[in-house]
Formats: C-alpha cells, sequence, structure tokens
C-alpha cells in the first residue's frame, strides 16, 4: 500500500480522532512528534506514544514512532528528558565510548516514552561556518573523528531498541544555505566527497544504522544536476547508497515542507520523484490536507505505473524488519527518564567539553577581590533554523556565575541589539570589574557580533565565551580570554562556570578549525 510509504505528522498534545481514525484503516509507516506541536510532559508523551499504538492498524508489529532527539540545539521531546549538550560537545571530547554511553540513556529514555525511531547521528561535517543549519549539530569537520562518533551513537541506539538514521545523506555540512529556506549546494567533486562527506555515512551504516535520511542539498558532482535534490536522485539513493555503500535499510526524505522542495500542489510531483529514485518514506509535516493529498497522489501514481510495485513490495519488507526489530525490546519505566546516572552523565559531557581556546591575559581561574563586581551579558536564545529548540531555553549561566560570586548581574540585551542598546549596555558595563560575555552566532548575526565588539570596548577584564560554535572568535578576534561550551543546556552553564572559577581545569579540544586563528584539537588547561 502506498499509505505505508508515509511518516505522517499531527498536531496536538493527543491523539486526533481524525488520525485514529485513519491509523485503523491505512497501514502508516509511522509518527513524527515534533516538539512544537506534540511536547508538553513526560507522561503526556508517554500518554500519547500509547494512544498512537493502541490505535494503530492490529498486526502485531508497532508503529514507527520517531523524533529528533539529538541532543544539543535539538531536544524535539521538551525539557523532561535529560539534556544532553549534543554532537559537537561530544567531539570536543573526543571519547567514542562517551559517545556510546550518552546514546545508550538517550534511547533509553526515548524507548520509555515510547519513542522507537530517532532521526540521529547528523553525519554531516562542519567543514563550513556560514552553514547556518548545521553548526554544533555535526561532531565536526574531520571526516575519521566524525565517523568514529556517528558509528558510536548508532550503535549507543541499536542496543537499546531505538532505530538510528544517518542523516543528510550524501552530507550537506559544505553549504551555506539552510534547505528549510530554499535550495542548497555542496560544490564539492565527487572525489573530495568520496573521501571526506562519504565518511561517517559509511562508518554508520556499518554500525548497523536502520535508516538513511537523505539531504533536500543539490550535489552536481553527483547527480550530474545543479537543481536536483539529492533525496530525489536516483544516482545518489541508488547508485551510490544502496549499489556502492551497500545499505539494506530503509531510506527516508527530509521533511517535505522544507523550501527546497517545490510546496502546495506541485509538490506531489516532487515526492514521486523521490518514491521513483528510491525513497522508501516520506516525512511529511503537521498538515493534513498534505497528508491526505500525498496518500491519494501515490496511490494514483502507483495505478498508473509510475511507481514500481516491486520496490513497494520490498520497502513493505524492509518495514516488517524494522518493526520486528522494535518489537524484540522491551520498554523500561518512565522513572529512568531524567534519572540521576542520565544527568550525572550530560554533567560529565558538558564538563569533559569546556574548551579553553585563549588564555592570553591569564585571566583564568577568576580570583576577583572582596569587592568584585561581575556582569554577565548575553541575548535570549533563538533559533537559528527551523531545526533548532534553543527559544524553548532559558539561559542559566548568570545563576551558575552567582552561586560562586553573589556580587554578579546579568544583562540580557534584545535578540538583534541596535545601536542605541550597545551604547547604552557600554556604558553600563562601567560599573563592573569583570565581564562574562555569551555569544549565540556571532558569525553569522552581526549584530551579535557587534555586541561581542562593544562589550569588549568597554575596556575591562572580559571572558568571551561561544556558547555554540567556536567560530565566533572570526568576529572578534581581539578576545583574549576565549572559550567555547558548545551548547546553552545548564550542564554546559554550570561546567562553564566551575571552570571559570577554577573548580574544574578545561580538557575539551576544538573539534573544527577557527579558520586561520586555530587548528583543530587545539585546547588549553589550567591548574585545578
Amino acid at each position: 500500500m502506498t499509505a505505508e510509504r508515509l511518516m505522517v505528522a499531527f498536531a496536538g498534545t493527543s491523539l486526533p480522532d481524525e488520525l485514529a481514525s485513519a491509523l485503523r484503516v491505512n497501514a502508516f509507516a509511522g509518527v513524527t512528534l515534533f516538539r512544537d506541536h506534540n511536547v508538553e510532559s513526560i507522561g503526556q508523551v508517554r500518554a500519547l506514544t500509547t494512544q498512537l499504538q493502541a490505535a494503530a492498524r492490529a498486526d502485531s508489529r508497532p508503529l514507527l514512532i520517531a523524533t529528533d532527539q539529538e541532543g544539543g540545539q535539538l531536544n524535539a521531546l521538551g525539557e523532561g528528558p535529560t539534556q544532553f549538550a549534543g554532537a559537537m560537545a561530544l567531539g570536543a571530547t573526543g571519547d567514542v565510548e562517551l559517545a556510546e554511553r550518552v546514546a545508550r540513556a538517550t534511547g533509553r529514555e526515548l524507548r520509555a516514552l515510547g519513542v522507537n525511531v530517532d532521526y540521529a547521528p547528523v553525519c554531516d561535517l562542519a567543514t563550513t561556518p556560514d552553514n547556518p543549519a548545521l553548526g554544533i549539530r555535526s561532531f565536526g569537520d574531520e571526516p575519521q573523528a566524525v565517523a568514529a562518533l556517528a558509528g558510536a551513537t548508532v550503535r549507543g541506539l541499536l542496543a537499546e531498541g531505538v532505530a538510528a538514521s544517518a542523516k543528510h545523506f550524501p552530507g550537506a555540512g559544505d553549504s551555506t544555505a539552510d534547505t528549510h529556506l530554499g535550495l542548497a549546494t555542496v560544490e564539492a567533486d565527487a572525489a573530495l566527497i568520496e573521501e571526506r562527506e562519504l565518511v561517517p555515512f559509511r562508518a554508520a551504516i556499518e554500525a548497523g544504522a536502520q535508516l538513511v535520511m537523505a539531504g533536500h542539498v543539490c550535489v552536481p558532482a553527483l547527480t550530474g544536476d545543479d537543481e536536483l535534490p539529492a533525496s530525489l536522485s536516483a544516482a545518489v539513493l541508488h547508485d551510490l547508497l544502496r549499489d556502492r555503500l551497500g545499505f539494506e535499510g530503509l531510506t527516508i526524505t527530509d521533511a517535505l515542507d522544507m523550501r527546497a522542495l517545490a510546496q502546495g500542489a506541485a509538490q506531489i510531483v516532487d515526492v514521486i520523484t523521490a518514491v521513483r529514485a528510491g525513497e522508501d518514506l516520506m516525512l511529511g509535516t503537521a498538515d493534513s490536507e498534505l497528508i491526505e493529498r500525498l496518500e491519494q497522489g501515490l496511490a494514483q501514481a502507483q495505478l498508473r505505473g509510475l511507481v514500481d510495485r516491486a520496490a513497494t513490495a520490498a520497502v513493505a519488507g524492509r518495514l516488517a524488519g524494522l518493526r520486528d526489530w522494535i518489537s524484540s525490546f522491551a520498554e523500561p519505566g518512565l522513572e529512568v527518564v531524567g534519572c540521576a546516572e542520565h544527568r550525572a552523565l550530560a554533567t560529565e559531557l558538558a564538563m569533559r567539553s569546556v574548551t579553553l581556546v585563549r588564555n592570553d591575559d591569564g585571566l583564568l581561574p577568576l580570583r576577583p577581590g572582596p569587592e568584585t563586581r561581575i556582569a554577565v551579558v548575553g541575548s535570549p536564545p533563538t533559533r537559528i533554523t527551523p531545526a533548532d529548540t534553543s527559544d524553548t531555553v532559558r539561559l542559566t549561566l548568570a545563576d551558575a556565575v552567582r552561586r560562586r560570586w553573589p556580587l554578579t548581574d546579568e544583562i540580557v540585551t534584545s535578540p538583534e541589539p541596535e545601536p542605541a542598546e550597545l551604547a547604552e549596555i557600554r556604558n553600563r558595563l562601567e560599573l563592573y570589574d569583570l565581564i562574562v560575555n555569551g555569544s549565540a552566532a556571532a558569525h553569522l548575526r552581526p549584530s551579535q557580533a557587534e555586541l561581542a565588539r562593544a562589550v569588549l570596548a568597554a575596556g575591562k577584564p572580559t571572558v568571551s565565551v561561544a556558547l555554540r560554535t567556536p567560530w565566533d572568535l572570526c568576529a572578534y578576534e581581539s578576545a583574549r580570554t576565549y572559550i567555547c561550551t558548545y551548547g546553552i543546556l545548564e550542564p554546559s552553564m554550570e561546567a562553564l562556570a566551575a571552570v571559570l572559577f577554577g573548580e574544574r581545569s578545561p580538557t575539551g579540544r576544538l573539534p573544527v578549525h577557527i579558520g586561520n586563528l586555530h587548528p583543530r584539537g587545539h585546547g588549553l588547561s589550567l591548574d585545578a
């Protein structure tokens, strides 16, 4: 059945009657849960996934229930699950065993919540700082290092009964556009793609990834077409992924509402093209009209011979095999979600990933005098890309600093501070003896760079912190004390404060180059 090609989605924190009815009569592959649409609490998610499985067509096999639980800046299941720092933080530790432990904990919590597919790991290489959709979602920019961590993540998820999805094939890191908003292109030649982009995907497949998610990114060197996304290309999905890499699992598109694809009525043409090219599953979003249109369009395409029936049968076989594998695992109780063991693991990751890049004035560790006043400056977290849940996070850096030094104030700017606000902040800083400034995306957002430069221009001892990617240093090279945390979640903020005050020595190493300023692998230590 063509409905079996669809991963559907919906708006609501409980199962809508319309979807419940559809699940009873349609053999949809599964459902994707999104934070904005479906998540309120741990108990609510568990109740929802139970409802979904109960409503699904009874054939003794579980419905696929998937989500984007990458960690870091993309935590699709809200604040209840353990807040792990994410891929680039793992890259900064360089510890494959730690990556597998984090993935196992993530997988255990997903299964407890009734989720059996994770759209992770990200296998893209962070080779292009100007890529707005990637950033800390990547493990780093070195193929072999990323491959090792991607493979470990796959093994960890699989050990807990969660299917892993390597994305975004054949590699979308070396592009400068966000495919949520439009078409992106990787200009690398075939030889470079072979020795660079494909390395992590090979490792993920060898580790047992059951799904590969194709990116809506143009790769002319592989497709011969500078307007055809890889997700619609038989050369990528069949010739490369199936024949050359030997992948035998399920292929799935990235989300169909991304503007790299046609939208509206024309979208069915791209979807049929994707199916004919070798896509098994279509990742739908919370648009019931879209799902109905796709279901009807695919059925008509198969009736007219545009969709090969043998291929459809092969998809059904692969899907049945995955469902049988999922059903072989028991689901743990909700008590594992956010448990003390997992929180300790999140703390370990955060502590081990903090990277000291510069300490030119010997400012760290901080040794404030009795009357020293500290200002913690920053903007509220915002989404850099739709694949981002950062705007749901309350930044706790000032709280963590204040616990160690009570004479600490927080200065929160607007998301995009204007010159007048920057001047006011610079004047306010005259009242303080020491500044901690956190930037989230200064290398991408000029206003963030201006804020960082305004803080430095105040002339006070300043610790500059890249709260996401290390590349922010390129936007304010005059910073003499510079630290990277690879994330804004509470464990990373606590780890940062511990390093600032000398409770812990930083042990992280840069998983990417910072332009010509610092090579990969750079990182300084302090005496604890």
